[in-house]
């Protein structure tokens, strides 16, 4: 079994789910079957990234699976169909959107370019480090001896005025 972290983020209201709040939430708990919730992050508000957008909800979970990082971001990729989902605009508005952030397996590159984890800009991402810290922040980040929680401090301490 593989545990993994990933992000869920929507910024979109879906007819039959509601609110982007709610849309994370249902989205969390339809992962289901062969993929086991074991803990799912409180809900952040942030801002989009890139052209002004709606502001989104963003939350991490920690889960457990057989599925290898290609065959668990198929399967997200799928549960993102089902919710609406459609390819478009890079950072602009989207029903549903998962992420793998992390593997306990470490690193997986593949010649896939949707597919790298560690997430490649997961220690720059606030909207990102926010909800995982809630629910891994003693994970390391693969290829460093950093926390989770390290990452997440240094991204957040104030910045010195000289």
């Amino acid at each position: 079994m593989h545990l993994y972290a990933i992000a869920l983020g929507s910024n979109r209201r879906h007819g039959r789910f509601g609110t982007p709040e709610a849309i994370v939430r249902a989205a969390a708990l339809s992962l289901g079957g062969d993929i086991r919730l074991i803990a799912l992050s409180p809900l952040f508000a942030t801002a989009a990234m890139g052209d002004r957008g709606r502001r989104f909800a963003n939350a991490a979970a920690t889960i457990e699976t057989a599925l290898t990082p290609p065959a668990l971001l198929a399967r997200l990729k799928q549960v993102e169909r089902a919710f609406g989902r459609r390819r478009g605009k890079r950072w602009g508005a989207r029903v549903l959107d998962l992420d793998i952030l992390l593997w306990s397996g470490g690193r997986w590159r593949s010649h896939h370019p949707r597919l790298t984890v560690p997430h490649r800009a997961l220690a720059e991402r606030r909207f990102v480090l926010d909800p995982l810290v809630r629910v891994a922040p003693r994970w390391r980040l693969a290829g460093t001896a950093r926390t989770v929680a390290h990452a997440h401090a240094r991204l957040t301490r104030p910045s010195r005025v000289p």
